[in-house]
């Protein structure tokens, strides 16, 4: 009497499954331990320093409020706070610069960045060294870069005024000067963080596979078709990021505006965190600035959301 014997059947793997089962279940036991020791500090620290002062802003904007004691019901205005906000000119030019900072940060900035990480990526002479001085005006701390061109702006005795005595022209005050300081900041602004978007750049370039640039030489293509269409859609994920960043920190640029103007002349610099520290914190004016506070988180969460939504599901 003859016993059958099973015959496997080509590229099937009878035994895998239980395998697979049994590595999934050793994982799961394993994941539960770390959720349960790392998880709850975590939620703990984000509760107690993110989601408890997002609630007392949120909360303390529909009083009108001096930061001393407790706010009585007295002192409830509910939405009143929110209404003198956008009825206030400085607030809308704080909004104005908000966008005009981004605007430039995105059509000037980043494709400076992205143009100069093509030319110091390449491994010419002194790549490495341009890369660290185009880099170091970001490591620079925002106080200190803001000094620094406070006195290269000095209509006296700063780098403006000698390039203007030697032309033999009376000397300007860009920072003085209502219609001309919200400029000299976007300058700063460039200079300043220009060389954190090429650092994210050069990572992108040097993660292209060259054989596919070598390939669009051999098909005969010139630098800028190889450009356009080979280099550049290839860094598309790190083009969005960067563009990520500069809008978001466009939104929270303070402290280098601070020491150039500090938001003047007559709020023709203000930007919504200035005009917060401005209008809220140092006149003593809590609820009110709790108020700008929440304008400016909605904002920023719509914005980031809504391009990471958008713009960054594939990434």
């Amino acid at each position: 009497m003859s016993q059958a014997t099973s015959v496997p059947i080509a590229g099937s793997h009878p035994y895998r499954a239980p395998a697979t089962r049994r590595s999934r279940s050793a994982t799961s036991g394993l994941r539960w331990p770390v959720l349960v020791l790392f998880l709850p500090p975590a939620l703990l620290l984000f509760t107690i320093f993110v989601v408890l002062p997002m609630g007392e802003a949120a909360w303390y904007s529909f009083y009108n409020w001096n930061g001393y004691g407790l706010p009585a019901l007295a002192d409830w205005v509910g939405f009143r706070n929110y209404e003198l906000v956008f009825k206030n000119s400085a607030f809308r030019q704080a909004l104005s610069n908000n966008f005009l900072i981004i605007l430039v940060s995105v059509l000037v900035q980043v494709p400076l960045a992205l143009w100069l990480a093509t030319m110091v990526s390449t491994r010419i002479r002194g790549a490495v060294t341009f890369r660290l001085i185009f880099f170091l005006p970001y490591v620079l701390a925002d106080v200190a870069a803001g000094m620094i061109w406070r006195f290269v702006y000095d209509g006296d005795f700063g780098l403006v005024a000698g390039i203007a005595h030697f032309a033999g022209v009376d000397s300007i005050y860009p920072l003085a000067n209502k219609s001309l300081a919200i400029y000299a900041i976007l300058g700063v602004v460039v200079w300043k963080y220009f060389g954190f978007h090429m650092m994210l750049f050069i990572a992108g370039l040097q993660a292209i596979d060259k054989q596919v640039l070598e390939a669009a030489e051999i098909d005969g293509a010139t630098p800028r078709q190889k450009f356009f269409h080979v280099t550049l859609p290839l860094l598309g994920s790190t083009v969005r990021l960067s563009i990520f960043f500069a809008v978001v920190g466009s939104l929270q640029l303070f402290d280098m505006v601070m020491p150039l103007t500090g938001g003047g002349p007559f709020n023709a610099t203000q930007t919504m965190v200035t005009f917060l520290y401005s209008f809220g914190v140092m006149r003593m004016q809590v609820g009110f600035g709790s108020a700008v506070g929440v304008i400016l988180f909605v904002i920023c969460v719509t914005l980031a959301f809504g391009y990471k939504r958008i713009f960054m599901k594939n990434d």
